[in-house]
């Protein structure tokens, strides 16, 4: 197939176009930057290069998006604007299917766990408004006749993932304790990225009864956030601990500095954080035989490994413009001295 993947220099993309590459189909990787893989150097809000990078595509896999961590107006231009022009294009040069990747964050802070795709979308900030709006668009094309399924899956990591779990890593090498909101014993389901690349794949060769659908996806097996952080610190070496911090305390200043812009911790994160947050895999599981291989505790552990070999080549001037680079600390990395 000729197949266009989106954001094809981030994270995902990258892996997509990779694994594409070797099943031998012909790919057309779409970006802002000039990186392996990419193939079509421009942006997806501009309809001269979406049109170019779809003209005779077979398929299209839309990745690219903003990060939590830009600006309101940017993260609601690349989302929602870059969607409808991605799908505008897709409609335009008859793709055969199109796969939007979005995020379990359209359903904000449900209280329902495991939450089921029927949840209602709640967002709660702008980012995961920006998302819960993008799906809205792919069902307008999808009830329109395009074959659009949209996938939501949990925060997804592997080798190539820096982000704020960077700076988990960091702590860990340096042999310090790492802090949690309370007691950490909620339980934060994640996502290993190549369980994340198969599902793609399974999406993009199934039948079109089943792919024109919204599925979850996430880890089948994963415990609590106390127990996952800890295994990086035991993979460390070095002895430390998991330290719980009053959780109230803890919010207050971590939403301060944010407001400050002297934290990378966003507001719907620290939320989270605070309890459990879990989705129901079952309707891939028994529509498109998804099976997961990877814990948690898997995907933590290969990230931090990939960490440990590949840190000195981090891009910090980026300042965290990418899941791919590390995100600056900020005042956080003064807390350290307590830890």
């Amino acid at each position: 197939m000729v197949i266009t993947v989106t954001g094809a220099a981030g994270m995902l993309g990258s892996r997509l176009v990779e694994r594409l590459t070797a099943d031998g189909h012909e790919v057309r990787g779409v970006d802002l930057r000039a990186e392996a893989g990419v193939t079509v150097v421009g942006d997806i809000r501009d309809p001269a290069v979406m049109d170019r990078a779809t003209s005779g595509a077979t398929a299209l896999l839309h990745c690219a998006a903003a990060l939590p961590s830009y600006p309101a107006a940017e993260i609601r231009s690349i989302i929602v604007d870059g969607t409808e022009n991605v799908l505008r294009a897709a409609r335009k040069a008859r793709v055969d299917r199109v796969l939007h990747v979005s995020s379990t964050a359209v359903y904000g802070l449900p209280r329902q766990v495991p939450t089921p795709e029927e949840h209602p979308r709640e967002p709660v900030d702008t980012y995961s408004a920006a998302k819960a709006t993008a799906e809205e668009t792919a069902e307008r094309y999808r009830a329109g006749g395009l074959p659009v399924a949209i996938l939501r899956p949990k925060t997804f990591l592997g080798p190539g993932r820096m982000g704020l779990f960077a700076m988990l890593f960091e702590w860990a090498e340096e042999g310090r304790n790492f802090p949690v909101l309370g007691r950490g014993d909620v339980r934060i389901q994640m996502f290993a990225v190549d369980d994340l690349v198969d599902a793609v794949m399974t999406v993009l060769t199934a039948p079109d009864e089943l792919a024109n659908d919204t599925y979850n996806l996430a880890a089948e097996r994963f415990r609590t956030l106390r127990e996952d952080f800890q295994a990086v610190l035991d993979a460390a070496g070095h002895g430390r601990r998991v330290v719980g911090v009053p959780a109230r305390p803890a919010l207050f200043t971590l939403e301060l500095l944010e407001r400050s812009r002297l934290s990378p911790v966003y507001g719907r994160l620290l939320h989270k954080l605070r309890h459990d947050s879990y989705v129901s895999i079952d309707k891939a599981v028994e529509r498109l035989g998804f099976a997961p291989k990877l814990s948690n505790e898997d995907a933590i552990l290969r990230t931090y490994e990939w960490w440990r070999a590949e840190r000195h080549r981090a891009r910090p001037g980026r300042g965290g413009r990418t899941s791919r680079d590390p995100w600056r600390q900020g005042v956080l990395s003064l807390a350290k001295i307590f830890f």
